[in-house]
């Protein structure tokens, strides 16, 4: 079960599992959880009240059928009375018609509710948890809040349609005919109304069983699709390193619990419905062999015991059929609690609720002043430790230092994806805790180490950066970023599917790819991360020019392992266990023989001549 932070009595952080409770599961409530739906149902006013016209003409319809049952039995069978049995049959055709229209109309727009419903709490869903902050993801498993998107949303679609639709159609039903069995004869109604908690009871007590096991068995289900969804999404690694069995007997086993946990769910249901079937129905035996000795004794016509049976069935089937969707019910409100705990969740970081505007036109500033900071997973480990720089506009800063030094926390923050534990990041001028966090990443554009492509097509990945773009711009920003040189070669150009993650594309493509989206976004402050480290000397060449088109008149900010990639930087920061020891250019930090210059003999003793041969292939192309 995925994880999350929570602030324990000393301010201090501890786990705390997604669900929101100690054991990774939330304290059992009834129906709850379904109060989350009211403010959907709301909105579709009209179609409720339609629907509720619908059900009730349906139950009406079928009550009057044993009022005429009734007067047939006790006036109709009689030759001299054969124009009144016409009569009688010629209304319950009628009956029967509206009966059918009322509830294919009540079925139709249940239905459609319930359709309508689940596709509002999805979208809902889905934005709230797209806009949780990245402490969130640090730890939740995107298999899970799939799962949740899916498969609950599923079980409160069967619920709150086909379930809903079938409860409120015997809830009326049952409490029309319940009215009806008094109104027809007290005594025997004295008798059923003696029975019901025998009934009922039980119901209860399985009802609550019932959901509890069903909330086990979609959290079992929801932990078998992460990690199939982790591996799918894996499968060249899997494949690889040859661990198909082994994966496939992790997923057989995950796959196991979960149908476990779901026939524990139905063995519930079903001695659920047969306990409520069994005293449903023996009760109405018991009434109708009672009913049976006041007709010999001449205290009830047959008419009205038969009035008194048909009421009495169907105020049992009613129950019966409502104690088959209280099972389907209970597992919806568990569904629903899962689906609550990501609607309802707060990002840890949001926009003030005055945010402060960022200046026109933007400049491309940015400051770091006395920043800390520690991942909210790792407790007081700090990630860093009081940093401070700027950076002018227009100017290019390298960041540079050993794995684990801090670099890629500096973009985390500067892109608000954290707030830093201590001290202030501004963006020409504005403090980004004071300023809403989409206004600031509009000013920023990225070129990750690890780019992400989209399952699309390459015009639809670049136009990520800049959705709304014309084709124009797309090819334009294309051929700045040396796209164009492989895309005149794919069967359908721009138009050609790459794949999930892009696999189709190598990874100098993918880098390319990446570029050109930030060219497309054309934001003043450029953040590069390792953008060219993964890939061979050639593709890196055309990756560099490319980035070197796009750092024109940008405030640009490298981070790189390889240092000749930074040569030619305004400055260079170096950075080693969350702190900035270093600064200066590659000369003069060449002559302070600090870390910097370690790091600079380590790799230019070994890569110079390789790393000169580069610079001048690119000086080449750049003439």
């Amino acid at each position: 079960m995925a994880r999350r932070k929570a602030p324990n009595e000393a301010g201090a952080e501890t786990a705390q599992p997604v669900d929101g409770s100690a054991n990774g599961r939330r304290p059992r409530q009834k129906l709850g959880p379904l109060r989350m739906l009211a403010p959907y149902v709301a909105r579709y006013r009209v179609h409720v009240v339609l629907a509720l016209i619908a059900l009730v003409t349906a139950a009406g319809a079928t009550l009057a059928v044993p009022q005429a049952v009734r007067r047939m039995i006790d006036f109709g069978f009689d030759s001299e009375n054969t124009a009144l049995v016409n009569q009688y049959f010629g209304m319950l055709i009628i009956v029967v018609l509206v009966l059918a229209a009322a509830s294919a109309s009540r079925y139709y727009l249940v239905t459609w509710l319930g359709e309508r419903i689940v596709a509002d709490v999805r979208a809902d869903v889905f934005r709230r948890v797209i806009g949780l902050s990245a402490d969130f993801f640090d730890t939740a498993q995107s298999g899970e809040v799939v799962s949740r998107l899916t498969a609950d949303t599923t079980q409160i679609k069967a619920a709150v349609g086909a379930s809903a639709s079938i409860a409120l159609r015997n809830l009326v039903l049952g409490i029309g005919a319940a009215t009806l069995m008094v109104v027809t004869s007290p005594r025997l109604s004295m008798m059923v109304l003696i029975v019901i908690p025998v009934i009922v009871l039980p119901l209860v007590g399985f009802g609550r069983a019932v959901r509890k096991r069903q909330r086990d068995a979609q959290d079992t289900l929801a932990d078998a699709t992460a990690f199939a969804s982790e591996n799918i999404g894996a499968v060249r690694t899997l494949q690889a390193f040859t661990n198909e069995e082994l994966a496939d007997a992790r997923f057989r086993a995950a796959v196991e619990e979960s149908f476990d946990a779901a026939r524990g769910t139905t063995k519930m249901r079903a001695t659920l419905t047969f306990v409520a079937l069994f005293l449903v129905f023996a009760s109405v035996v018991a009434v109708l062999w009672y009913g049976a000795h006041d007709v010999l004794a001449g205290r009830m016509t047959p008419g009205t015991l038969g009035q008194f049976v048909l009421y009495a069935v169907f105020a049992a089937g009613a129950l019966g059929e409502l104690s088959q969707v209280w099972g389907e019910v209970q597992a919806a409100a568990g569904a629903a609690e899962r689906l609550a705990d990501l609607r309802d969740r707060e990002p840890s970081v949001r926009a003030p609720e005055a945010p402060e505007a960022l200046p026109e036109p933007p400049r491309g500033e940015v400051a770091f002043a006395h920043v800390s900071f520690a991942y909210p997973t790792r407790g007081d480990d700090r990630a860093l430790h009081d940093v401070s720089f700027s950076v002018a506009p227009g100017e290019t800063v390298a960041i540079v230092g050993p794995s684990g030094a801090g670099k890629s926390t500096l973009f985390h923050l500067l892109l608000r994806h954290y707030d830093p534990t201590d001290g202030t990041i501004r963006v020409d001028g504005v403090a980004i805790d004071r300023a809403d966090p989409r206004a600031v990443r509009r000013r920023i554009a990225v070129v990750p180490q690890d780019t992400v492509i989209f399952a699309g097509t390459v015009a639809d990945n670049i136009a990520y950066g800049r959705p709304g773009a014309s084709d124009d711009e797309i090819r334009a920003a294309a051929v700045a970023a040396h796209v164009e040189e492989f895309v005149t070669a794919m069967p359908e150009g721009y138009r050609t599917m790459v794949g999930e993650r892009g696999v189709t594309l190598s990874g100098g493509q993918r880098q390319r790819i990446a570029i050109a989206r930030a060219i497309l976004r054309d934001a003043p402050i450029l953040l590069l991360d390792e953008a060219t480290s993964a890939l061979d000397a050639e593709s890196e060449t055309v990756v560099q020019m490319a980035l070197d088109d796009l750092m024109q008149e940008r405030t640009t900010l490298v981070i790189a392992h390889r240092l000749a990639t930074v040569l030619n930087a305004d400055r260079i920061l170096v950075m080693e266990e969350g702190r900035i020891v270093e600064e200066g250019t590659h000369h003069s930090l060449i002559e302070t023989g600090g870390l910097y210059a370690r790091l600079a003999r380590l790799q230019f003793d070994t890569d110079e001549g390789t790393l000169a041969e580069r610079r001048a292939a690119r000086e080449v192309s750049a003439r």
